[in-house]
């Protein structure tokens, strides 16, 4: 936490939008530092996503769409069949609603990720627009969360080497 605390507010901005590519998501936690636990950081960072505005929210979806990896669940074992199927399922997903699918996959175990994530894909494909977005804003929020923690993990384990 205290490395976290500490950078400078470009540094922990650019360390932010790593977890959440929403710029109003990273400035806001910025400006509230410093935190005295993860656990405040955690609860302030949760606060702010649900604070996202319709285009915070575009903004930090898009940018998942930028990032350099292979679709959600590519990499997981499966057949050849169902990576066909999972990549058909994507498209069909950014068509309907213009934006990359998220999922948070935290507990999920790899040998049930491809499933997991096709699945997910097919039951939101039937939600509407206005509250698919909504589930898409919770997922990305676990998301955030979850790379945060690392990130300050991260840090944490760095600083005391």
């Amino acid at each position: 936490m205290h490395r976290f605390n500490e950078a400078d507010a470009g540094a922990a901005e650019e360390a932010l939008l790593a977890c959440c590519g929403s710029h109003r998501w990273a400035l806001r936690l910025t400006a509230h530092r410093p935190y005295p636990d993860i656990e405040s950081l955690l609860a302030a960072a949760s606060e702010a996503s649900y604070d996202l505005r319709p285009a915070d929210l575009t903004e930090a979806l898009a940018d998942e769409g930028w990032m350099p990896q292979p679709l959600l669940g590519m990499r997981a074992p499966g057949s050849q069949a169902a990576h066909t199927a999972l990549r058909a399922a994507h498209a069909a997903y950014e068509a309907r609603f213009g934006h990359v699918f998220v999922v948070c996959l935290e507990r999920v175990a790899p040998e049930e990720m491809l499933d997991t994530v096709l699945s997910s894909i097919r039951t939101r494909l039937a939600n509407d627009p206005d509250e698919e977005r909504l589930i898409a804003a919770d997922e990305l929020r676990r998301i955030a969360l979850t790379r945060l923690e690392h990130l300050v993990a991260t840090q944490s384990e760095a600083a005391a080497r």
